[in-house]
């Protein structure tokens, strides 16, 4: 009986295999990059190793050992000394480089929204090296020690204008996961330009949070504010009146017609509608008044709790009035700031739930920081100089661009 013919059946352990691949590769690469070193060094003492000649510069002084991250793991190279040169090898300035623009990636895309589990599978894809959710988190706190300091720094003494509003993320806290609220602040300068001028922890939106809030934005060195823009948060304007009490409060229209809307049948909600916008279409506070009035008494029988909503808040939502025409249509209503919370509400819900409040805010900070730098420092959002104008124009209030050189003088120091 014949024999049959077999092939032997030969099993191999993958990671065996490619951890003794890639060891003689790191092997390798070590040889090279010790050739390129010494090549360098020689041509720096201009000699070889116990070679003698005239033209020597210098004298080797043994060696110093340094670790480097490269594509196919780390590898400990021994750097040539010399005893008076200074001896900079080009091949650790070039990885030295890499891995900083490697960390800097890793730390805008975490700052983008991104996992720190899903950066680890990123770099590992692309540069075939682990990056543990510790070394992320160290990452993490050099770029908050940059935005920590952006967002307490000190602030001019004078903006025209303020933004307020809030949102909520999830945090952890005590080992259960948390809703915590952030307070923001965006600013238009004595420039006309936007400025986020704060970022904090408000823990829930309400007058204790925003006073404290309020009171630190003060400590950095705001005094005046001409109008603040905002919703009707708990608490917000009274804090506003002890804080800022020379400030108007122009209630955001946008939010205010949907409470209004909110106790009008669907059928009818188009019809409220149109007459909600046509009271802030108006030329004058007075018109509006009238033209509320009106929609008022048609609607009172049959809607008496939107209307009652409607009469008890629309004085409020018309200080925007007392501005100059030009700024109106960017100054009642909230939404410049909640079109921005909404983008950082994307990314804060690609992390989930934040390990700390400052992680948090952190992220949003440096999405804010983003829009500064790159959008809002490059476009002037109002023309303020029209305020001033108006000021002047009334007698019984201070000089408006005398003003300005004060509190833009005070806000220098």
């Amino acid at each position: 009986m014949a024999k049959e013919n077999y092939t032997p059946k030969i099993e191999l352990d993958q990671k065996k295999v490619a951890g003794w691949i890639n060891e003689q590769v790191r092997g390798a690469v070590k040889e090279v990059l010790k050739g390129i070193m010494e090549a360098e060094a020689e041509e720096l003492v201009r000699a070889r190793p116990y070679e003698r000649t005239d033209e020597r510069e210098d004298y080797r002084n043994g060696k110093r050992k340094r670790k480097l991250q490269t594509r196919v793991g780390e590898i400990e190279l021994e750097v040539p000394r010399l005893r008076a040169l200074g001896f900079q090898t080009q091949v650790i300035e070039r990885y030295r480089r890499m891995e900083i623009s490697l960390e800097e990636a890793m730390i805008e895309i975490y700052l983008s929204g991104i996992s720190t589990r899903k950066i680890t599978d990123i770099t590992e894809a692309l540069c075939d090296t682990t990056v543990s959710p510790a070394k992320q988190s160290r990452l993490n706190k050099k770029v908050y020690e940059r935005l920590g300091a952006f967002i307490e720094r000190p602030l001019a003494a004078y903006f025209p204008y303020l933004y307020l509003d809030g949102m909520v993320i999830k945090s952890r806290l005590a080992g259960k996961t948390e809703n915590i609220s952030l307070l923001i602040a965006v600013g238009v300068n004595s420039e006309g330009y936007r400025e986020i001028i704060g970022i904090a922890e408000g823990g829930s939106e309400d007058a204790a949070s925003w006073k404290a809030f309020l009171k630190h934005l003060k400590e950095r060195g705001l005094i005046q504010v001409d109008l603040i823009v905002s919703d009707a948060h708990l608490g917000l304007r009274a804090a506003a009146e002890q804080y800022f009490p020379d400030a108007g409060f122009q209630r955001c229209i946008v939010h205010f017609y949907r409470i209004v809307l909110a106790k009008v049948p669907h059928r009818m909600q188009q019809e409220v509608s149109q007459g909600l916008k046509a009271i802030h279409a108006q030329e004058s506070a007075e018109d509006a008044r009238i033209k509320a009035t009106r929609l008022i008494n048609k609607h009172k029988k049959g809607l008496p709790g939107a209307m009652s909503v409607l009469e008890a808040g629309l004085e409020d939502t018309l200080t925007y009035f007392r501005f100059p025409p030009k700024h109106r249509t960017r100054i009642r209503t909230n939404n410049p700031l909640e079109r921005h919370i909404k983008e950082a509400r994307r990314r804060t819900k690609a992390v989930g739930s934040f390990p700390d409040v400052n992680s948090a805010r952190m992220l949003v900070t440096a999405r804010f920081k983003w829009h500064q730098e790159k959008r809002w420092e490059k476009k002037r959002y109002l023309d303020i100089d029209l305020l001033y104008e108006l000021k002047e124009s009334q007698p019984v209030k201070k000089g408006g661009k005398k003003q300005k050189a004060e509190l833009v003088s005070i806000g220098k120091k």
